[in-house]
């Protein structure tokens, strides 16, 4: 390949640097995804065990084992061992032919939404870049995927480090207004919301993905206020919330990745949400940015609610990312956000370990990897963590709705 810094007798201007560089790093990352999911590029969910899949219902292994032999499951896989393979299609399937036998348990095995209840619309945000937003994000919308919930996950971070993980890569996979901003723009070229979700290959999981025209929004909405059409019900912090009710029937969970700042983007998903989740690593200086966050939206969500605004959370929980339980600075910062917080501190904490290191890497929750592919421990010990901070929200879905935890 040609070296950016000549191209015959002609060094490069900053600006075409700059291009270039860009250029070669998305053909490097196209090539990359075709090597790791080749020969379509395609991406698709790995099978679960018989123990995996039993974990997920919620039932003990043997009753599933039972119903293999009642001849209740001959849609599952068989591997060359013998041994049974359950995607999480055929475990969603388990799920409703329990709810039908046991209709007193209907709602353990289909806890989806019931008549009257509100679909939860989750923001995790913070505007700190590597404060593990991203990471929270993927592995929330997973894990509630396979506890049996329709959930939608929107990234409105133009990064679309969330759409990547979804094998959505931005600047070939998504094109012009495909993203929300085809939505909530304010044109007539805005279009009806189910026109950019995505099906994913999580059964039960769907996708609103991002790049980069995701800015126009910060760009557009000034100018719409002062010419007036970001006014009313079009002003700019309704106008999410506004068009998730063409959707949110079809959702029990509606989860934001939001970008790393506190702009109208951000302050339209906080304004729609009815749940937020503010990621922060365990050391003071992350926690010092937090404090500038939270006086910001302070600040502001004080202006907006003078001007009829209204932001009406359920709860607001910190999440501790990237812990270190064998870090003395970072178990001292812990415990300071605890005594300050006290409940509003999430117990678990998401702690940092190669196995979701790695995972990244390949694009990858932690649900998606493979036992066999690290260190059983290493794995364990991440599942853990990461299960512990899910299992907390999903007890503040339930309880939103009435439900015993």
């Amino acid at each position: 390949m040609e070296d950016p810094q000549d191209q015959g007798q002609r060094r490069l201007t900053p600006t075409e640097k700059i291009t270039q560089y860009a250029q070669m790093l998305s053909a490097q990352q196209h090539t990359l995804r075709e090597r790791l999911y080749a020969p379509d590029a395609e991406k698709d969910l790995r099978t679960f065990s018989g123990p995996e899949a039993a974990s997920w219902i919620g039932i003990p292994e043997s009753t599933l084992r039972q119903m293999d032999l009642d001849g209740e499951t001959p849609f599952v896989q068989r591997q060359a061992n013998g041994r049974r393979a359950f995607s999480l299609e055929n475990i969603n399937a388990i799920r409703h032919i329990l709810a039908e036998k046991r209709p007193r348990e209907a709602l353990k095995f289909m806890p989806r939404r019931q008549p009257g209840e509100k679909a939860k619309i989750l923001a995790v945000s913070n505007f700190k870049g590597g404060s593990a937003k991203t990471t929270t994000s993927i592995h929330l919308a997973h894990f509630l995927a396979l506890k049996g919930l329709r959930v939608l996950a929107v990234d409105l971070d133009p990064q679309a480090s969330l759409s990547a993980l979804f094998n959505c890569q931005p600047e070939f996979d998504v094109g012009q207004n495909e993203t929300l901003w085809a939505a909530i723009r304010y044109d007539d070229e805005r279009v009806p919301l189910k026109q950019v979700i995505r099906k994913t290959y999580f059964d039960g999981l769907d996708l609103i993905p991002a790049n980069l025209e995701l800015q126009e929004f910060e760009h557009s909405t000034p100018t719409a206020i002062v010419s007036g059409q970001a006014r009313g019900e079009n002003i700019f912090y309704k106008r999410i919330a506004n068009v998730l009710t063409e959707v949110e029937d079809n959702y029990d969970v509606i989860i934001f990745d939001t970008p790393p700042q506190l702009g109208y983007l951000t302050l339209a998903a906080l304004f729609a949400a009815s749940g937020l989740f503010i990621t922060v690593n365990s050391a003071m200086i992350d926690i010092a940015s937090m404090n500038q966050f939270l006086l910001m939206l302070s600040d502001i969500k004080g202006v907006i609610e003078d001007s009829g605004g209204e932001m009406n959370l359920d709860y607001l929980r910190f999440i501790i990312t990237r812990y270190r339980d064998t870090d003395a600075p970072q178990q001292l910062c812990s415990s300071f956000l605890r005594n300050l917080f006290g409940e509003d501190v999430l117990t678990n904490a998401a702690i940092e370990t190669t196995a979701i290191q790695n995972a990244g890497l390949q694009k990858k929750s932690i649900y998606e990897v493979r036992a066999g592919d690290i260190g059983r421990d290493t794995l364990k010990r991440a599942l853990e963590s990461i299960n512990g901070v899910n299992e907390e929200i999903y007890d503040l879905v339930k309880q939103s709705w009435g439900r015993a935890t």
